[in-house]
């Protein structure tokens, strides 16, 4: 029986599929989105768009960042959830109401560094998301924490297919750019009532509920590693823009940033379930099974490279059937980007384990440095290469931090991902990145190009061995289509 074979590793397997496959909804969602407003908005108005949602992402991304981790893992380790829970969803409406006021308050401002002077009201009115979202997403550490992964699949879900609808029907009534950001703030209400259905908190319980001492240690460091990741992550899109780039420049930037969300949607299925999985284990005093398991954990992020590698080979297509020849550009980005991408989900996962082996500090350690690194990467390369430059810079310095990220979890608990994992998905990346190029296609069969060579890929990886038999039957045990009893498990 492997690691991932027993009832904490399936557990953890189960609901990293169902968190996938609801999150998976977001690329999916927003391809189909990003396509229908690329063409109901043009570059300009797209452009006005990303800058708008950039921001407010920002925000609202700090703010989860600020409670997210230490929430999972303070309410996984309660034997009553709800007080610390109450506590949580109330910082989050506390800290996120006074951001949206600031936003409010700055929207002028933000708009003339950016040149932009439209830019402003889209901000004000998209300051009513940043309450909206963040109390949603408490409730959803909730349910991760207390191990109801099911349930917070269920608020991702609902959020997607809702922002899509809303998008698509409120644009089309001839809202522009303000429709869209409307819909993007009904899809928020709607993740917030279906986490109110299962997760009931008193937000005003008098006396107040407070947070445990212990839990503010954890908040800070954590906190200031998530703003560095999110800054990071944003940083180039702004300097690009700040350091000369045009509107139209800036909509190519951000429909290629659209186009490589599949890693990161990996980390967001999967890291939160790390570090509640590892929390309990640890708490449990199974400390060697929490080594097992994370050591398997960044194997599978090894295991995303092929998938970036088949992007990259066939971005051009990609980008010619989700948002048309004008958006062309992107496609080198795009190339670039994926694999910073599958860098940065790498960081999440040891991020996950540090964290759950209570040394919060060591993910600021890591997280800190990519910020001021970038901001001298992007002032040299940006003027010189101008967009490419600026996703040179956030990819290289991304695959630096990863190698960082997996040095550190090896001085942690001596554990490393396995080198022949290593060695088969650069193999099966050559293969992907090969069978992307050499095959060209043209509309939607660049669909079914991209389903025959993740075939491909995953075949390649059986027949190398890379998936041992206990976890082609766990597989195979979780997926809803099984009509037959897995084989027992070696």
């Amino acid at each position: 029986m492997t690691p991932l074979s027993s009832h904490p590793g399936r557990h953890m397997v189960e609901g990293s599929i169902r968190v996938f496959l609801a999150e998976a909804l977001f690329p999916l969602t927003a391809l189909i989105t990003t396509a229908f407003l690329t063409r109901r908005l043009g570059p300009e108005g797209y452009g006005l768009l990303v800058l708008a949602a950039t921001l407010v992402v920002s925000v609202e991304v700090s703010i989860n960042s600020l409670f997210s981790r230490a929430a999972i893992k303070f309410v996984g380790d309660a034997e009553d959830w709800r007080p610390i829970g109450s506590a949580i969803a109330r910082l989050h409406l506390i800290v996120s109401g006074s951001a949206a006021g600031l936003l409010v308050l700055l929207s002028v401002p933000l708009a003339q560094l950016l040149n932009e002077p439209a830019l402003a009201g889209y901000l004000r009115l998209f300051a009513l998301d940043i309450p909206l979202a963040s109390l949603a997403h408490a409730y959803r550490s909730v349910l991760v924490g207390s191990g109801r992964f099911a349930q917070g699949a269920l608020m991702s879900a609902g959020r997607w297919i809702a922002r899509l609808l809303l998008i698509v029907l409120l644009v089309e009534l001839g809202l522009s750019v303000s429709g869209a950001i409307l819909g993007s703030i009904g899809a928020s209400l709607v993740e917030l009532t279906i986490g109110q259905r299962y997760v009931r908190l008193s937000l005003f319980h008098h006396p107040p509920v407070s947070a445990p001492p212990l839990f503010w240690r954890y908040v800070l460091p954590l906190f200031l590693s998530a703003l560095s990741l999110s800054c990071y992550n944003r940083l180039d899109l702004f300097a690009l823009k700040v350091l000369g780039g045009t509107t139209v420049q800036a909509g190519m930037y951000g429909a290629a940033q659209n186009l490589s969300l599949l890693p990161g949607l990996f980390a967001i299925s999967f890291s939160p379930l790390l570090l509640a999985t590892l929390s309990r284990l640890l708490r449990d005093g199974r400390a060697s099974l929490a080594r097992e398991i994370s050591r398997h954990a960044m194997r599978a992020v090894l295991g995303l490279l092929p998938v970036a590698a088949m992007i990259a080979g066939t971005a051009h297509e990609i980008v010619r059937f989700f948002f048309g020849t004008t958006f062309l550009p992107a496609a080198q980005l795009l190339g670039m980007l994926i694999f910073g991408a599958v860098g940065l989900v790498m960081i999440s996962v040891a991020i996950a384990i540090v964290t759950a082996a209570g040394k919060p500090r060591w993910a600021l350690i890591l997280t800190g440095p990519l910020v001021p690194l970038a901001v001298i990467g992007h002032l040299v390369l940006i003027p010189r290469f101008g967009a490419l430059g600026a996703s040179i810079v956030t990819t290289v310095l991304a695959g630096l931090g990863a190698l960082v990220a997996m040095l550190a979890v090896y001085r942690l608990w001596q554990i490393v991902p396995p080198t022949i994992t290593l060695g088969r998905s650069v193999l099966v990346s050559g293969l992907a990145y090969t069978l992307g190029v050499l095959w060209p296609v043209a509309g939607f069969l660049v669909l079914l190009k991209l389903l025959v060579i993740s075939s491909v890929v995953l075949l390649a990886f059986l027949v190398l061995g890379e998936l041992t038999k206990s976890e082609r039957a766990l597989v195979a045990s979780i997926l809803p289509w099984r009509t037959v009893p897995a084989p027992h498990p070696q």
